[in-house]
């Protein structure tokens, strides 16, 4: 097993279910591996695959010229990176944090790196713990063009696909967060429908190839979607916010009549019937970005 003092390819920081899982695919790649974790125990099973154990986060960092950092947020981070020792032998590496928050969050951290002479890249993690390693594994970067492709390489061994997003270091964040609100928005409404179902006598596999089906709609509106945001025309044929509205009602009145909370459902037709309010009945429901963000839709 190498020392800590030996120099890695690559340092992890943070262990939970994502840390370990990408030490694991940097391991399976061949690559030295150095691994930090606040929580003792947890490089257990990666020091017995051949990654050295470092006893701080500044040995760690110090092990390697890039550290990939991977906790729960920002808060979390800080508390490991923004530590006077570790930025000290931070300095002249470079950090790629995968940790999940604000697109604001990931600009003030470059500008701390900066402030310190740490090159610094941001990124996203899209795909669940058991992709990574794999071709199914979808990754998100964003930050200095000749960092990240000096890293490149070495982020490739996590597997899958890999972008690049830009300079802006808040890019990564800005997708993971729309992409993020789009999963969980839809995973909320699968949970009102499998509680209004359950209310109603249907169960949640009774209910799951027509939810299935339901689902399979989702592409052809998020391609369409694309063109209607673009242009502004937000076409309502075969389907327009009136109807959007009603079929809204219906939910609300079914689920409350069984006492379930239906505070998601009400803020969507809050939104459908102010749109109709300002003379787009006829549109369709995308129309409702524009009262979401009517800065950006104007502008």
């Amino acid at each position: 097993m190498p020392s800590h003092t030996q120099q890695s390819a690559v340092t992890v920081l943070g262990l939970g279910p994502m840390g370990r899982a990408l030490a694991g695919a940097f391991l399976d790649a061949g690559l030295a591996v150095t691994v930090w974790n606040r929580t003792p125990g947890r490089d257990l099973e990666l020091a017995g695959r051949g990654a050295s154990s470092a006893p701080s986060p500044e040995a760690a960092v110090a092990a390697s010229p890039l550290t990939v950092l991977c906790v729960v947020n920002y808060d979390a981070a800080d508390a490991i990176v923004r530590r006077d020792a570790v930025a000290a032998a931070l300095k002249g590496r470079t950090l790629v944090n995968l940790s999940a928050d604000t697109p604001g969050r990931a600009r003030d951290t470059a500008a701390w790196a900066a402030g310190h002479g740490v090159g610094y890249l941001d990124g996203a993690i899209m795909t669940p713990t058991g992709t990574i390693g794999t071709p199914a594994a979808v990754f998100l970067h964003s930050g200095p063009a000749d960092l990240y492709d000096e890293h490149r390489p070495v982020l490739e061994a996590l597997g899958g696909a890999h972008t690049h997003l830009g300079s802006d270091i808040g890019r990564a964040a800005s997708y993971d967060i729309a992409l993020l609100d789009l999963f969980w928005t839809a995973a909320a409404g699968y949970a009102h429908a499998l509680a209004v179902a359950r209310a109603e006598g249907v169960t949640a596999r009774e209910l799951a190839p027509f939810a299935k089906n339901i689902a399979a709609i989702l592409p052809a509106v998020i391609e369409s979607g694309v063109a209607e945001v673009e242009t502004g025309r937000f076409s309502g044929e075969g389907n327009p916010m009136t109807s959007a509205a009603s079929s809204m009602r219906h939910i609300v009145q079914a689920a409350e009549a069984h006492g379930i909370d239906s505070g998601v459902m009400r803020a969507a037709e809050g939104l459908v019937r102010r749109a109709i309010g300002r003379g787009h009945g006829a549109d369709g429901f995308l129309r409702v970005t524009d009262l979401l963000n009517p800065v950006s839709a104007n502008g």
